[in-house]
């Protein structure tokens, strides 16, 4: 008879997205604030002190058409 373990696990994506419209695209002061506030919410999900680095490989920048995108995945298991 086999052993085996079953579980449910909800994953999720969290995103700042920066319009980078042409020609001018995105402003860096913008992507600074955005990713400020990704790396923040980042640590009140793992409950990080608020001087505490964040992992370096946790937070992913994208860039689609017109936008800059900064994001994170959490996973939960239920």
């Amino acid at each position: 008879m086999t052993d085996y373990t079953f579980e449910t696990a909800t994953h999720s994506v969290h995103r700042w997205i920066n319009p980078a419209p042409e020609p001018l695209g995105a402003a860096a002061e913008e992507i600074r604030k955005a990713w400020a506030v990704a790396a923040n919410a980042y640590r009140e999900t793992y409950e990080f002190a608020s001087t505490e680095p964040i992992p370096e490989e946790v937070l992913r920048f994208h860039v689609r058409d017109t936008a800059i995108v900064i994001e994170y995945a959490t996973e939960e298991r239920a």
